[in-house]
């Protein structure tokens, strides 16, 4: 059943993690985010544009993202009335890239169609379980053996699987020393496009560490490269940064750049392109996992409903809140199980209480637009 969109609301909000975040490209210990909320027949879909406030991992920042919103997206949204998010309008689907932006708003109509349609949004999308397993990313640490127990306590906490940031030089001792106190753990190394082909012996020689894939050893906008490399390795070069949407997607698979996918949701321009791309790699039988960008509850909550569709066979980068946040904004608070799982609510929608006063208390920016 169609409803009209009455407002669009956004949040520019900046949150200090619990534990400083490095990779190949740098610390992060602040992480900026914006939250759109829309508004139709007095129901209320919560998404999120989990955008970085520099534009390291991709072309998009909260500059471009709060930019696009305002004098594009929410202005064309207001007014009109749509049946989901598979019904954008003409004007809006066509935005060339900008898909953070095209996400956070995607997401958010997805969860209000799910809550007036009465069902949980894993549902809604198809998802066919109700605990999905999860994993953790560590990023790079002050010394190996900061690493080895930075691992200890996430292994003690129930994660079974780990990703470790690696870049040039900080990649061989530590998988070593890792490997030497946990030589059974699921392990994955990402190195954020650190890499050049150049380098392809030392990514090789990884394979001895039976890592169940490497995460963007190379260029962020490389796919060529990529392929040769997997074509020298056993281990599956997973993409990330270089899927910049479905087109993109294709083209990796089809040159077999891509022995293993990680699936987030702002870089493919929302759930719809992701659910797509999710089930393409089922058919062709690639490993795919849902990837993470340092949400909020909000966006966390998206992931864990797309990541129970039949197509995610690895665990992502799904983690308990309390790995990111002191307190989350949003309520109950993701707990992970002692079967190393977060579970999904049935409450209809995204099944969590978004908390405005912990909305406004971090917020740095807002943005309504009425019809």
């Amino acid at each position: 059943m169609a409803f009209r969109i009455t407002r669009v609301t956004a949040f520019h909000v900046r949150m200090p993690l619990v534990h400083p975040f490095e990779t190949s490209f740098g610390l992060e210990e602040v992480k900026d985010s914006v939250l759109v909320r829309v508004t139709a027949d007095g129901v209320d879909g919560w998404g999120e544009s989990p955008v970085h406030a520099r534009p390291f991992y991709s072309a998009d920042d909260v500059t471009t993202v709060w930019h696009v919103l305002r004098d594009h997206v929410a202005p064309w949204l207001v007014g009109r009335e749509l049946e989901g998010p598979h019904g954008l309008p003409p004007d809006l689907a066509g935005v060339r890239g900008h898909r953070f932006a095209r996400a956070g708003v995607e997401c958010a109509i997805a969860d209000l169609a799910a809550r007036r349609a009465g069902v949980p949004l894993y549902r809604y999308w198809g998802g066919t379980r109700d605990r999905i397993p999860v994993g953790v990313s560590i990023g790079i640490q002050p010394t190996v053996d900061d690493l080895v127990e930075r691992v200890a306590g996430f292994v003690a906490q129930g994660y079974g699987r780990v990703k470790i940031k690696i870049k040039p030089g900080w990649e061989v001792e530590p998988l070593e020393a890792i490997r030497a106190r946990f030589p059974d753990l699921m392990l994955y190394a990402d190195a954020n496009a650190a890499y050049t082909l150049g380098d392809a012996d030392v990514l090789a020689s990884l394979d001895r560490f039976d890592l169940a894939l490497i995460e963007q050893p190379l260029a962020h906008d490389d796919l060529v490269d990529h392929a040769r490399l997997q074509a020298r390795m056993r281990t599956p070069v997973c993409l990330d940064e270089s899927l910049a949407g479905l087109a993109a997607s294709r083209a990796a698979i089809r040159l077999g750049a891509a022995g293993a996918i990680n699936i987030k949701i702002p870089r493919m321009g929302g759930p719809v392109d992701s659910r797509r791309l999710a089930e393409i790699a089922r058919r062709l039988g690639i490993p795919v996992f849902c990837g993470g960008m340092l949400e909020t509850g909000v966006g966390r909550a998206h992931n864990m409903a797309l990541a129970t569709l039949d197509g995610f066979s690895l665990p992502g980068d799904i983690s308990a809140a309390d790995r990111y946040w002191a307190e989350d904004i949003v309520d109950p608070a993701a707990v992970l199980g002692d079967d190393g799982c977060l579970a999904l609510s049935d409450r209809p929608g995204i099944g969590v209480d978004v908390v405005e006063s912990r909305v406004e208390a971090c917020a740095v920016d807002r943005l309504t637009v009425d019809a």
